[in-house]
């Protein structure tokens, strides 16, 4: 028969706190010595969340002029993880 574990404020803290610090659940299950689906479960209902990144845009240079449609970078922004990501741009603009 399996052993019900008991969460207590010290496992929540500790799970908060490794998680808090970019921790993957394998991780933080391989620490714990508990399974990962139970340690995400536990983070889940405590809210434990992974920090967001901070993303730090380069300012765009205001004077540059527009790119035109189908440039390479713009085209590439609007297809990256879509069905169309690699294809070139349906009418020829770049040859």
């Amino acid at each position: 028969m399996a052993v019900r574990l008991v969460w207590d404020a010290e496992r929540d803290e500790r799970l908060r706190a490794l998680r808090g610090a970019g921790m993957t659940w394998d991780g933080i299950a391989a620490m714990l010595g508990l399974g990962r689906n139970t340690v995400l479960e536990r983070g889940r209902r405590i809210g434990a969340r992974r920090p967001t990144p901070v993303r730090r845009a380069e300012p765009e240079d205001p004077g540059r002029p527009p790119r035109p449609p189908g440039h390479p970078e713009t085209w590439g922004l609007l297809t990256r993880g879509t069905l169309l990501e690699g294809t070139p741009y349906p009418f020829p603009v770049f040859l």
